[in-house]
């Protein structure tokens, strides 16, 4: 077994992995970036609304926005950090040192847009494809910085601990403590252990999970699965946001419809081009994200109709073409002219607001474990996440977590751990079997723990889980580790912790809505 060692191993290369993997290497230390896919294949290149960049003379405007769509339910400690580290991490690295592209007004300054739940005009965008504009930047920036070996085409498959890898058996007495990880390389099918003083879970959300999603393909949560079976606290996870406004057309595929079409003047139509969300909410369309998603779900499920529609009649077609090019084109090629006509949509999983906790800095439960992005919680969003603070975050968290890791790795007082030599199997996993299975995970989790739960769905969903969890373990330990059986063993654990922390919490709060038996939707 090959055995790779560095300072700080980063398992995701999203834009809070690869802010973490800039700031450590320019101070002299190593790091080790893993991603599955191309370095672009993240969820942080599909954000298309935009990131907050708030200069308003009331920043405090923003705290309260980011509560009120929580449900009043964030942590205010990490809600204040968001706000006063905010704006200059986004300056730091987005505008002076990669110098991203985003919009300017005719006098050359910030073009600033506003999306649901939010008071003010305070996000910045690059077109309709603010997050490929900035991974693009930043992606270059990584690939360009001595210090950074970028590994795509790698995943890590299980965290080494000195309670259950060392090759030193006196090891497991030691406080939980991380060590780095195991990784396939899936190219060749060959796993090796990654030794690192500091690993950080960048990994991402658990979108996959479910049947309809925004999310990269791959994104089951496997930062929650690997960080679960090695004694990492989580929380939160009951909390998982669906996007209200998914392309939807039958033989297409779904893809997000920015928010940011409604703060410029869209809105939601039923089959008959009425109102509906005006009698929802004051806020109409603009309300935040949970309440126009149950909004759509309850229209849908009353009336039968497959879709609600998106009408942007109200904004000028050369101004739609000009600042939506990426959702005009792909609307086109599935023979949908936005410019002309409405945009038929539907509610998709879009973002898990909890996670694997972790305080200011990136901390863990799990000595020398880290957690940032969509991988962590730490109770930012709270029951329900505000538009565009999910690229900012991964800004702050990576910029905390590598300035406390710094003073760690400054002081050098790390274990000596060696990993047991990993052992494969020699049968290979029946891709039939693998892609079943997988489908049935999201197929329970859409139908029975999505956007409007109750205890008998939540009761149902355990119960296929579990009985399928046994399967696929078994499945696991009998065959080579590839990419698809890594997957499926972190969906379904991941899975299961969403339908768990559901069932443990009978109170709707922002994303959680939950019904009793008797009238719950079908």
């Amino acid at each position: 077994m090959k055995i790779i060692e560095t300072d700080c191993l980063v398992i995701g290369a999203g834009l809070a992995g690869s802010a973490y993997a800039l700031h450590v290497v320019r101070a002299g230390f190593r790091a080790e970036l893993l991603s599955m896919g191309a370095p672009l294949e993240a969820n942080s290149d599909w954000a298309q609304g935009g990131i907050i960049y708030d200069t308003t003379a009331d920043p405090q405007a923003l705290a309260r926005d980011i509560f009120v769509a929580s449900d009043h339910t964030s942590n205010p400690a990490a809600v204040e950090q968001l706000v006063r580290e905010g704006p200059e991490a986004l300056k730091e690295l987005l505008l002076d040192d990669l110098a991203v592209g985003f919009d300017r007004d005719a006098a050359g300054g910030l073009d600033f847009t506003r999306e649901g739940g939010h008071s003010v005009r305070r996000i910045i965008h690059a077109k309709d494809t603010t997050g490929h504009a900035i991974l693009t930047a930043v992606a270059a920036r990584v690939d360009a910085t001595p210090g950074i070996t970028r590994r795509s085409g790698w995943m890590a498959v299980d965290l080494l601990t000195l309670s259950h890898n060392s090759d030193q058996p006196r090891d497991r007495y030691q406080p939980l403590t991380c060590f780095g990880c195991y990784a396939l390389e899936t190219a060749t099918g060959e796993v090796a252990a990654v030794v690192a003083k500091k690993t950080i879970l960048a990994t991402g959300g658990l979108g996959g999970i479910f049947l309809h999603s925004t999310n990269q393909p791959g994104s089951v949560g496997h930062g929650v699965a690997m960080a679960w079976r090695v004694g990492a606290r989580l929380i939160d996870l009951e909390y998982v946001q669906f996007h209200p406004t998914v392309f939807f057309k039958k033989n297409a595929p779904r893809f997000l419809i920015t928010e940011a079409l409604r703060g410029e003047g869209a809105v939601l139509v039923d089959a008959h081009g009425r109102r509906f969300m005006d009698a929802v909410d004051p806020r109409g369309s603009l309300a935040p994200r949970d309440v126009v998603t149950r909004a759509i779900q309850h229209h849908l499920a009353t009336t039968g109709e497959a879709c609600v529609w998106l009408d942007v009649s109200a904004l000028k077609p050369d101004f739609i073409r000009e600042r939506f090019p990426g959702i005009c084109e792909r609307a086109l090629a599935h023979g949908v002219d936005i410019t002309r006509e409405p945009i038929p949509v539907v509610p998709a999983a879009h973002y898990s607001c909890g996670g694997v906790h972790a305080d200011l800095h990136g901390r863990t439960n799990v000595r020398h474990l880290n957690a940032i992005g969509e991988t962590a919680c730490t109770g930012l969003h709270g029951a329900n996440r505000l538009a565009s603070t999910s690229l900012l975050e991964n800004l702050v968290g990576a910029r905390a977590a590598a300035r406390a890791d710094l003073a760690e790795l400054r002081e050098g007082a790390f274990p000596q751990a060696r990993p047991r030599a990993w052992q494969s199997p020699a049968k290979k996993a029946d891709p039939l079997l693998v892609r079943q299975d997988l489908l049935l995970v999201q197929q329970t989790m859409w139908n029975y723990a999505g956007i409007v739960r109750s205890p008998r769905r939540l009761a149902r969903a355990r119960r296929i889980l579990l009985e399928l969890r046994e399967d696929i373990q078994a499945f696991y330990r009998d065959c080579r580790p590839a990419r698809e059986l890594v997957e499926l063993r972190n969906a379904v654990q991941s899975a299961l912790l969403v339908v768990h922390a559901a069932n443990l919490n009978p109170e709707s709060r922002g994303c959680h809505f939950i019904q009793p038996d008797d009238t719950a939707e079908s």
